[in-house]
């Protein structure tokens, strides 16, 4: 199935957004999908005021009722899980498996906001004064911003649009400029499910395109009343920063730096197994990567050994096929800054295993890299760092209490 034909089975009509602002690339081969117009500062008034406009009414709405419309949308989620989970494959490259699954992850937070939207309890409380209780209810909080990264295109959003809409809010998208198509398909589908379940405002929810000036704009914009964003900690920061300036709610989720230690008494078979797909999985390309491997001495040389022999088998490729278990990287530049991670850590005196571009028929312009494994003799600041990359530090330890000292040793939360 082609691109224009896999877009026409998500409902996803591009003549309003054609243009030469974004280029929508596929990591896999670098190619075109489509390019398309931006939304500036001065275009981000429209979707706004629309979905300010929109939840003036939707707030009134009962909350089953407006979870009955989040219901309606999961099931259209269910009938195009094939179609959006090749789209995110397509657009951000992680493998095929992947991208049904965090379409599966979207359905998932439907049904929870299904059940949440009749469970938006308040507290009774006692009061001194005879005769009187004291009732504490939930208001919805108007206009969501949801900016989110391109390594999880749209189960981010989802998460956020679920819970906000059946809370009674509206919801204005920026997502990544690098995976613009599958916010594009969402939206889409959202609409028609919109359109099937019936009493939703228009403008409810809004896609926005553009690149970090978009980000700014909607952070600065004062009808928005919670800014989520998702992505680096640098990103963060400059979110919070404009945010904080019309001291407005911001609900960030940034990088990490996350570890794994194995102790001398684990079951290495099942390590070996856990290791290699949080490590590599998406390419390194998640907050939720493990970068940072603590192995007890006593079991450092059987276990290192065995990731050796795995990650130098690992099938590497077009996460379009069923065999492929690592894709391509987002694009050159995350390629590029993996491999000054690398350089730097080689600097340090590690021994790095992997690491090198992975030849890929059919894939000549994207980004392949075969995993690493870089063994560390101490926790330098490049380790500290968090690379969008599959690769994995590893170092020795010998006391729980250090492996500890170790994991903790970092900025990230």
């Amino acid at each position: 199935m082609d691109i224009t034909a896999l877009l026409q089975s998500l409902c996803v009509d591009l003549t309003a957004h054609r243009g030469a602002d974004l280029t929508a690339r596929s990591p896999i081969d670098v190619g075109t999908l489509a390019t398309l117009r931006g939304d500036d500062a001065a275009a981000f008034a429209a979707p706004v005021a629309a979905a300010h406009a929109a939840f003036a009414q939707w707030r009134d709405v009962p909350a089953p009722r407006r979870g009955e419309v989040v219901r309606v949308f999961g099931e259209s989620l269910r009938a195009h899980k094939a179609e959006l989970g090749r789209l995110v494959t397509i657009e951000s490259g992680k493998i095929l498996q992947e991208g049904l699954g965090e379409v599966q992850e979207m359905i998932d937070i439907c049904d929870f906001a299904v059940g949440l939207s009749r469970q938006l309890y308040g507290l009774t409380i006692a009061s001194e004064r005879p005769g009187h209780r004291m009732m504490e209810t939930w208001h919805p909080v108007g206009v969501v911003a949801v900016i989110s990264a391109f390594n999880f295109p749209v189960a981010v959003w989802s998460w956020n649009a679920a819970l906000a809409l059946v809370c009674g809010n509206a919801v204005v998208w920026k997502p990544s400029e690098k995976t613009p198509l599958t916010a594009l398909a969402c939206q889409a589908l959202f609409e028609q499910a919109a359109q099937r379940a019936g009493g939703v405002p228009a403008g409810l929810t809004q896609v926005v395109l553009g690149a970090r000036d978009a980000g700014v704009a909607l952070a600065s914009d004062a009808r928005v009343a919670l800014v989520s964003a998702t992505g680096s900690s640098r990103m963060g920061r400059e979110v919070a920063a404009v945010a904080a300036r019309r001291l407005a709610r911001t609900l960030l989720e940034l990088g990490g730096n996350n570890a794994l230690v194995v102790a001398p008494t684990a079951d290495l078979d099942l390590a070996l197994r856990a290791i290699t797909f949080s490590a590599v999985g998406t390419a390194g390309q998640r907050c939720t990567s493990l970068r940072r491997l603590f192995v007890h001495d006593s079991v450092y040389d059987t276990l290192v050994a065995r990731l050796k022999s795995v990650y130098a088998s690992l099938p590497i490729g077009n996460p379009l096929q069923d065999a492929t278990l690592v894709g391509p990287l987002i694009d050159k530049a995350a390629g590029e800054n993996m491999q000054r991670a690398l350089a730097t850590a080689r600097a340090d005196g590690a021994s790095v295993h992997g690491g090198e571009p992975a030849a890929v028929d059919g894939g000549e312009g994207g980004c392949y890299m075969r995993p690493a494994l870089v063994e560390m003799r101490a926790q330098t600041p490049i380790m500290q760092t968090e690379t969008f990359a599959p690769l994995l530090y590893v170092m020795r330890y010998k006391t729980m209490a250090e492996a500890i000292a170790l994991n903790n040793a970092v900025p990230q939360g």
